[in-house]
């Protein structure tokens, strides 16, 4: 299992942070207007939460650099995980829970042009949850996990390094009694080095 912790950190994040910024596209809510009409407004997830795009995007972002990066930073991805989970799911349980007309407010705004805390509340008759925000809480507790794993787990991971240190390992190579070619002089131009400060061969 620890052989693979590296890839499972780096699939839960990669996964929850899709998952976010799907989410943010989707209907959250379903509010309807006491305005003599009944009119109902979808309100999508990036209106309910505006930093749910940004999140899940950066979420996306830790997911992929986890994957090269070195013991120290694997430490800080962990807990950056860990906060942004805290975050969103804060903001997500009291969708969830509470319905707040704060989460709709943007939305009927638009539509309206009725601004300010209390007439929008007087406007609102009903607000309804989709299974959104229900699965993005889901997902904020997954990437809690993932970050807490990473976190309990990134001391064992195998170094990621190995195929970086290609030119090093064949400056460190023994010459071999092979003619200098154009290909070498490339790969001494790549490295920095002038080929035509090799011995003739």
């Amino acid at each position: 299992m620890i052989r693979r912790a590296r890839l499972v950190a780096v699939v839960a994040l990669v996964a929850c942070g899709a998952i976010a910024v799907i989410s943010s596209t989707q209907t959250w809510l379903t509010v309807v207007l006491d305005d003599g009409a009944a009119h109902a407004l979808d309100v999508p997830g990036a209106a309910a939460i505006p930093v749910l795009a940004p999140l899940g995007l950066a979420v996306l972002a830790l997911g992929g650099a986890l994957s090269i990066v070195g013991p120290v930073l694997r430490y800080v991805f962990g807990a950056l995980s860990v906060a942004i989970a805290v975050i969103l799911g804060s903001l997500t349980g009291a969708i969830v829970f509470a319905h707040p007309v704060g989460a709709v407010a943007s939305t009927v705004t638009e539509a309206t042009g009725i601004t300010g805390a209390a007439a929008v509340a007087e406007l609102v008759s009903a607000i309804t949850p989709t299974p959104w925000p229900v699965l993005t809480l889901a997902t904020t507790v997954v990437l809690a996990g993932a970050g807490v794993f990473t976190l309990a787990t990134a001391h064992r991971w195998r170094g990621s390094g190995r195929r970086y240190r290609t030119d090093e390992a064949r400056a460190a190579a023994p010459a071999t009694s092979r003619p200098h070619d154009a290909i070498d002089s490339w790969d001494d131009l790549s490295r920095g080095e002038d080929p035509t400060d090799r011995p003739l061969d």
